[in-house]
C-alpha cells in the first residue's frame, strides 16, 4: 500500500517558510549581538578596574618616591629636585597617553562577529544559496 505524494505546496507555505527562515536568522544574529555586548561589558568593567588599580598605585608610589627625594635635598637643591621630578612625571604622562591611544587603537572592533554574519548573510541570499 502506497501512500499518496504531498500535494504542492502553495504560495501561503512558502511565504511561511521564508518567514520562518527570516525570523529564525533574525534570532541568530540577535543572540550573538547579545552575547557580544555582555563580553563587551565584561571588558569594559574589567579595564576599569584595572585602570584604578594602577591609578591608586602608580599615584601612591609616585608621592612617597617624591616626598622622599625632596626630604633627602631640601637643604642643598630642592628646586633642583622638584623641577626634575616636574619634568619627569610630565615625560611619563605624555608617554603613557601615547601609549594608551596605541592600545586603543589596536582592540576588536565591537560587534565583528555579527557584522560579519550579517555580511555573510546577505552574501549568501544574492548568491541564491
Amino acid at each position: 500500500m502506497e501512500t499518496p505524494p504531498p500535494p504542492p505546496a502553495g504560495i501561503m507555505d512558502s511565504l511561511r517558510s521564508l518567514a520562518d527562515g527570516l525570523l529564525a536568522s533574525a534570532q541568530d544574529r540577535i543572540g550573538l549581538f547579545s552575547l557580544e555586548l555582555q563580553e563587551e561589558k565584561f571588558r569594559l568593567i574589567q579595564i576599569f578596574f584595572w585602570i584604578s588599580a594602577v591609578i591608586f598605585l602608580g599615584m601612591m608610589a609616585i608621592m612617597f618616591a617624591s616626598l622622599t627625594l625632596v626630604y633627602l635635598f631640601w637643604e642643598s637643591a630642592r628646586l633642583t629636585v622638584l623641577g626634575g621630578l616636574t619634568l619627569f612625571y610630565a615625560g611619563a604622562l605624555l608617554t603613557m597617553i601615547i601609549a594608551f591611544r596605541r592600545n586603543l587603537a589596536r582592540q576588536p572592533k565591537p560587534f565583528a562577529s555579527t557584522l560579519e554574519e550579517i555580511g555573510a548573510d546577505r552574501a549568501c541570499i544574492r548568491t541564491g544559496n
